[in-house]
């Protein structure tokens, strides 16, 4: 089978407009100098309070959830479950260390955790069409629901066993944890005794931190309405739904823009030496899809829907992963470089995959 040209084409059509705003948030500040810090994170903000929430919630409401791919979710639960068995497994036996510990965390991170709305849905569109938008859309809401709040929780209880602060802090704003025990307006703490937190503390923690979380609490916002808009069968007011849609429109591009700004200010691309940035784009664009192609066969996925599975897990790394890898101290600067230098070389890595998959019969 032939792969056609024009089927790359739309490919690279969907990605340059991507491509477009991250020059222009770079470009703004690293050569034009619009931008200084301080506007940056105005610009950050409200992004990451206004734009991608209402952008996440568009997509969210529109999800039927009596009607989702549940074998799809399903091979993407066995998929993370595999690559949770094998990092626990070489922790356990290669020593199984703090160390080691949080390198699994971040493991996981790196090969599980994609940029799926921002990126996936206009890349796959281009590739399959409006059905595998869908289905994207579907396991972005789960990844935001579900496995976020794992690998938050996860991160507390790492925390907390190596008893490093008597105060956590939870922040809506994405920024560092606090924990010299002082009270500082708009922050919530959660008070410990002996440095180390019990379950119900450690979730009540990750509560909260979810709750602060635009992004999070737009995805169960519009999950839920769409669980009852289609039990019901009502349908959203049209004010209402055109005063979400004029701020959504502007999520993917925003989106973008604000990873240029970001880019733009770091002192370099690649943050962690070239071995580690090799080692997060292996985990990132192969083992993380090559272990979706097994839990995907297992599942039985076939044809356009096992493209679709494959495709998605080799999309770029979320960036809310390197938010927690940079709140908790946990190699931020090797999820930097996955989400920096993956984004940039994404382009070619998916076409790649794109023209591999459709070979597949």
């Amino acid at each position: 089978m032939m792969m056609p040209w024009s089927g790359i084409y739309k490919v690279v059509e969907a990605m340059v407009p991507l491509y477009f705003s991250l020059f222009l948030g770079y470009g703004s500040v690293r050569w034009w100098r619009i931008f200084t810090p301080e506007q940056c994170t105005a610009v950050n903000r409200l992004v990451a309070f206004f734009t991608l929430p209402f952008f996440t919630f568009e997509f969210a409401v529109h999800v039927d959830p009596f009607d989702m791919n549940f074998r799809l979710i399903a091979a993407d639960a066995v998929s993370k479950l595999l690559i949770v068995a094998n990092v626990s497994l070489w922790a356990k036996f290669a020593g199984g260390d703090k160390g080691r510990y949080c390198w699994s965390i971040t493991t996981f991170s790196l090969c599980t955790l994609t940029n799926s709305l921002v990126v996936g849905v206009p890349l796959l569109d281009a590739m399959y069409g409006r059905w595998s938008e869908e289905l994207v859309v579907q396991l972005s809401v789960v990844q935001a629901i579900v496995w976020l709040t794992m690998l938050l929780f996860v991160m507390e209880l790492q925390r907390a066993s190596g008893g490093d602060a008597a105060v956590t802090t939870a922040r809506g704003d994405g920024g560092s944890i606090a924990s010299d025990g002082k009270m500082e307006e708009g922050r919530m703490e959660e008070v410990v005794d002996g440095g180390r937190q019990s379950f119900w503390a450690l979730m009540r923690v990750v509560w909260l931190k979810l709750a602060l979380n635009p992004n999070s609490y737009a995805s169960i916002v519009g999950i839920t309405w769409a669980f009852l808009a289609n039990r019901w069968h009502f349908e959203m007011p049209s004010m209402m739904e055109g005063s979400v849609l004029i701020i959504s429109k502007a999520g993917t591009g925003m989106a973008m823009f604000s990873m240029g700004l970001f880019m733009a200010q770091q002192e370099k691309f690649v943050a962690c030496g070239p071995g580690l940035t090799v080692f997060g784009l292996v985990l990132r664009f192969i083992a993380g899809p090559a272990s979706m192609a097994i839990s995907s066969m297992i599942m039985g996925l076939q044809g356009d829907i096992l493209k679709v599975a494959i495709t998605q897990a080799a999309l770029p790394q979320s960036i809310t992963s390197f938010i927690f890898a940079r709140e908790y101290g946990l190699h931020a600067d090797v999820l930097s470089t996955a989400v920096i230098f993956g984004m940039l070389i994404s382009l070619p890595v998916l076409v790649v995959y794109y023209i591999i998959l459709g070979f597949m019969s």
